[in-house]
């Protein structure tokens, strides 16, 4: 009896001591081959296996780069139980890296269920970055890039796209879809439906010989598309909200719990309930002291 306690205790102590791999969460190209990064091929070179989205797409990259690598399969359709493999090569000391497709993996994409799994067993994650498509389109939309809400592909199921359409009309920051060549047209008159006939950039094909920016209201749009091919970014304009009105059926506590919620400052929060309401601020501020 005390033997195997011995053995079990001694197995514990050697699982212990043994170092852990690194998980690289390693950012590949969305189109162009070239915005690959130093650091993404250093460490695409020197990890002992890559978990790929589609092992075909990846080894294109490989042989690109020239690299020779050991590589499986891990994507949405069997993330859940590969993730298993993953760590299993991570307990053994081996350093694992995941890519996707095109650019950042656990974007749309593969990853998070693997980087939460590695947090619950203390395993290192290291982010190597790089290209991000919803990045690179919002910087040339011409939209609002302070603040934004990436939503990823909207959900095929009526209820669930109704749902989060009724979401999108109601958010006054950017909103950033992903959208595939054969529901683009569809999508957008989703959109037009629920939020009407609002402003949108639509980008095609980022980086790649065919990079397209489709901008005007979503009627405009579905025009200028015609028949899509290609990968696509939607990006809508925020809504625009007559504040004003919000703010006439408040009292002065909501008012104020409005922009204490959005992380304003006390002095900052009077100088803007006086400024909705057009009032002096020490009228506010009495009312607050």
């Amino acid at each position: 009896m005390m033997g195997v306690i011995l053995l079990k205790l001694m197995k514990f102590i050697m699982e212990m001591l043994m170092d852990k791999g690194k998980l690289y969460l390693v950012a590949t190209p969305i189109g162009n081959l070239g915005d690959i990064t130093y650091r993404a091929v250093e460490i695409l070179k020197s990890v002992d296996v890559i978990a790929a989205e589609d092992t075909r797409q990846t080894l294109k990259l490989l042989n690109y780069l020239n690299i020779k690598k050991s590589m499986f399969s891990y994507h949405r359709h069997n993330e859940d139980f590969k993730v298993e493999k993953i760590m299993e090569f991570l307990e053994e000391g081996k350093d694992v890296a995941i890519v996707t497709d095109a650019g950042t993996p656990g974007i749309s994409d593969p990853g998070e269920v693997a980087v939460k799994e590695a947090i619950e067993r203390n395993i290192e994650i290291i982010p190597i970055p790089g290209a991000c498509a919803l990045i690179n389109a919002l910087i040339v939309s011409g939209l609002n890039t302070k603040e934004f809400s990436f939503f990823g592909f909207l959900p095929i199921n009526n209820k669930n796209r109704k749902i989060k359409l009724d979401e999108i009309e109601r958010e006054e920051k950017t909103v950033i879809l992903y959208e595939a060549p054969h529901r683009i047209l569809e999508t957008l008159v989703d959109l037009k439906n629920i939020l009407g006939n609002r402003y949108v950039v639509v980008a095609k094909e980022l980086t790649k010989l065919h990079e397209t920016f489709y901008r005007g209201n979503i009627d405009e749009v579905i025009n200028l598309i015609g028949s899509p091919k290609g990968e696509f970014i939607i990006m809508i304009d925020g809504k625009i909200v007559d504040k004003k009105e919000i703010f006439k059926n408040m009292t002065l506590e909501e008012h104020y719990k409005y922009y204490e919620d959005q992380g304003v400052d006390k002095k900052e929060i009077i100088k803007k309930i006086a400024k909705d309401l057009n009032v002096a601020k020490n009228e506010i501020y009495q009312k607050f002291i």
